[in-house]
């Protein structure tokens, strides 16, 4: 066997093909099999392989990163836009929480916390108060499905799961519901769809009670006026 081998390159340069040459014996005569092997090319598909790896664990990290942004359900999602305390309180004490966590789907009209704050003095702590109004109120701003802003085109109403219908309108792109603005529209989350509200919309059914509590307030007021003049 006779090998020639190149001498070893200097560190930095790229090493040449490394040609081994061997002698084989066939019958009486010899054949030279030459074997070349590049450093190279070797080196090529190691740094190929090596990318498409790093590529494949990208992609799965950005499919992870995907389902992460999307498995928020309404509680969450209105978690983290900090802009409606009041209202998770309110469904905190009419232990609604839960439901609104559930698969659904479901389309909320959700006041922000402006909208409580612009309620007159009392009332919501008159709701605080009374869970079954409360409830009420929570659920009227509740609708069964999934509805965007794009599918309340021609809707007139919508039944809320308090059982009454939901006014809705559309004027020059701008959504009202019973009244109340729809400022911010289309906010997702994994079990329905979220409407930030200004307003905070009542029932028929606890409209007339806050009505007949804020005569009576009224009344009592010029009761007053009327004894302390005499």
């Amino acid at each position: 066997m006779v090998c020639g081998c190149t001498s070893t390159s200097p560190e930095g340069q790229t090493p040449s093909p490394t040609e081994v040459t061997t002698t084989v014996p066939v019958g009486e005569e010899t054949e030279t099999v030459t074997e070349t092997e590049t450093m190279t090319e070797t080196v090529a598909e190691t740094e190929t392989m090596a990318e498409n790896e790093t590529e494949a664990v990208n992609e799965t990290g950005t499919e992870a990163d995907n389902e992460t942004a999307t498995t928020a359900d309404i509680i969450g999602v209105a978690t983290d836009a900090g802009t409606f305390t009041t209202l998770l309180t309110a469904l905190d004490t009419a232990d609604l929480t839960t439901a609104l966590q559930e698969e659904g789907p479901y389309t909320v009209f959700a006041p922000n916390d402006a909208a409580f704050e612009a309620l007159p003095a009392g009332t919501l702590d008159d709701l605080l108060a009374n869970t079954t109004e409360l409830t009420s109120v929570l659920q009227y701003h509740v609708v069964p499905g999934e509805y965007d802003a794009a599918s309340l085109e021609g809707l007139e109403t919508l039944e809320t799961l308090e059982g009454e219908m939901l006014n809705v309108s559309i004027t020059d792109g701008v959504v009202t519901v019973d009244g109340a603005t729809v400022i911010t529209a289309d906010i997702e989350a994994s079990n329905g769809v979220i409407h930030e509200i200004d307003a905070v919309m009542l029932p028929s059914s606890v409209a007339v009670v806050e009505e007949a509590s804020e005569n009576e307030t009224t009344e009592n007021e010029t009761t007053e006026n009327e004894t302390t003049e005499t």
